[in-house]
Protein backbone atom coordinates (compact mmCIF):
# COMPACT_ATOMS: atom_id res chain seq x y z
CA UNK A 1 0.00 0.00 0.00
CA UNK A 2 1.51 3.60 -1.05
CA UNK A 3 1.29 5.57 2.15
CA UNK A 4 2.16 8.54 0.02
CA UNK A 5 -0.92 7.59 -1.69
CA UNK A 6 -3.18 8.51 1.37
CA UNK A 7 -1.34 11.24 2.70
CA UNK A 8 -3.24 14.21 1.98
CA UNK A 9 -6.54 11.97 2.91
CA UNK A 10 -4.55 11.61 6.82
CA UNK A 11 -3.87 15.12 6.68
CA UNK A 12 -7.16 16.78 5.68
CA UNK A 13 -8.50 14.05 8.59
CA UNK A 14 -5.91 15.90 10.96
CA UNK A 15 -7.03 19.26 9.74
CA UNK A 16 -11.02 18.53 10.62
CA UNK A 17 -9.59 16.83 14.16
CA UNK A 18 -10.68 13.44 13.04
CA UNK A 19 -7.02 11.97 14.63
CA UNK A 20 -8.42 8.92 14.99
CA UNK A 21 -9.24 7.93 11.14
CA UNK A 22 -5.74 9.87 10.60
CA UNK A 23 -4.34 6.75 12.32
CA UNK A 24 -6.66 4.17 11.26
CA UNK A 25 -5.73 4.99 7.83
CA UNK A 26 -1.90 5.20 8.57
CA UNK A 27 -2.19 2.01 10.65
CA UNK A 28 -3.73 -0.01 7.89
CA UNK A 29 -0.78 1.16 5.42
CA UNK A 30 1.73 -0.02 7.83
CA UNK A 31 -0.01 -3.45 8.34
CA UNK A 32 -0.26 -4.14 5.01
CA UNK A 33 3.56 -3.00 4.10
CA UNK A 34 4.74 -5.44 6.46
CA UNK A 35 2.65 -8.66 5.16
CA UNK A 36 4.31 -7.13 1.90
CA UNK A 37 7.69 -7.06 3.83
CA UNK A 38 7.59 -3.45 2.49
CA UNK A 39 10.15 -1.93 5.21
CA UNK A 40 10.16 1.51 3.49
CA UNK A 41 6.66 1.65 3.26
CA UNK A 42 6.34 0.81 6.83
CA UNK A 43 8.74 3.22 8.32
CA UNK A 44 6.68 5.82 5.93
CA UNK A 45 3.31 5.15 7.52
CA UNK A 46 5.65 5.13 11.22
CA UNK A 47 6.62 8.54 10.01
CA UNK A 48 2.90 9.83 9.46
CA UNK A 49 1.82 8.53 12.64
CA UNK A 50 4.48 10.07 14.23
CA UNK A 51 3.36 13.46 12.80
CA UNK A 52 -0.46 12.56 13.73
CA UNK A 53 0.63 11.95 17.21
CA UNK A 54 3.23 15.28 17.88
CA UNK A 55 -0.02 17.19 16.26
CA UNK A 56 -2.56 15.47 18.89
CA UNK A 57 -0.20 16.26 21.66
CA UNK A 58 -0.15 19.93 20.49
CA UNK A 59 -3.14 20.42 20.08
CA UNK A 60 -4.45 18.90 23.74
CA UNK A 61 -1.19 18.17 25.43
CA UNK A 62 -0.07 20.34 28.58
CA UNK A 63 2.76 22.32 28.36
CA UNK A 64 5.10 20.13 30.47
CA UNK A 65 4.02 16.86 28.43
CA UNK A 66 5.11 19.16 25.02
CA UNK A 67 8.30 20.13 26.68
CA UNK A 68 8.73 16.45 27.56
CA UNK A 69 8.76 15.58 24.40
CA UNK A 70 10.99 17.59 22.65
Amino acid sequence: MDIDAYEEEIQSHVDRGNFHAAINIAISCLNENRRNNNQAGVDAALAICKRVIRQLAEEFGSEDYIQKQD
